[in-house]
């Protein structure tokens, strides 16, 4: 199977920019997406061939996610447990007959770390949710988790040490989650390679490849012997991000 994250910094923006022709080029059996940044009711488009799942924040042009999925679900489930962080559109979980899908859209801890405890506290939930589902059948996991985990996730990890992103706080909670019986599956696969997912928009960064790498997926470890491939499409443009993706023998 063929699963793609993309975190497409406004869809409808995206879709002026490209977003189609690498959509249709991926034929995936899965794709999700990341801060769409609208209301499914504002769309004029439609994805044929797939069954479409949307949260969208409370808030008008914020956040949000959306999962395009070919085959039916056995179930939806929107937020973390109890719906948590629906009002911010987060997350997304679509259960099949073998795995749970979950793609989510990380709080960003912003300039001056003012969100870092509300980041924190929902990498806790974050955990405890997938505890719960990986107690039933494994997990996929994919989005903009917004964390470069190690250095050499991002190019300058010195200068960054205490921004958003890349403060040891963040750090440490992916290595809870790895520590809970997950995989970083590009680093898994390419434990020296040096790829980025996300480049500032400013100071040219994307042209001089000064990024980070904060765009995953994670499964969980029982999978791993599964994996054909894990994907970084730093080539595609569209958005701020680049588009991942994973190819699994499920």
């Amino acid at each position: 199977m063929k699963f793609i994250s993309w975190n497409v910094n406004g869809l409808r923006a995206c879709l002026k920019k490209g977003f189609l022709d690498f959509f249709i080029s991926q034929d995936a059996d899965i794709f999700a997406i990341q801060e769409t940044k609208m209301q499914e009711a504002q769309k004029d488009f439609h994805f044929p061939g797939y069954y479409e799942y949307w949260n969208s924040a409370l808030k008008p042009g914020y956040s949000g996610t959306l999962i395009l999925s070919r085959t039916k679900p056995l179930s939806v489930h929107y937020g973390l447990l109890d719906g948590k962080y629906n009002d911010e559109g987060r997350a997304i979980t679509l259960e099949f007959d073998n795995f749970f899908f979950v793609t989510v859209y990380s709080p960003n801890a912003q300039r001056e770390l003012t969100r870092l405890t509300y980041r924190v506290e929902y990498e806790g939930h974050l955990r405890e949710y997938l505890r719960t589902l990986d107690k039933i059948k494994p997990v996929i996991l994919c989005g903009d988790m917004n964390v470069a985990h190690q250095e050499i996730d991002l190019k300058n990890p010195k200068e960054n040490q205490r921004n958003a992103g890349f403060t040891i706080e963040e750090r440490t909670e992916f290595n809870k989650l790895l520590a809970e019986g997950f995989v970083d599956t590009f680093r898994y696969l390419y434990p020296q390679t040096i790829k980025y997912t996300w480049w500032s928009y400013m100071f040219n960064a994307r042209a001089k490849n000064i990024g980070w790498r904060i765009d995953y997926f994670v499964i969980s470890e029982r999978l791993k012997e599964k994996i054909k491939d894990s994907l970084i499409f730093e080539s595609v443009l569209g958005s701020d991000h680049c588009p991942v993706g994973l190819v699994i023998d499920l």
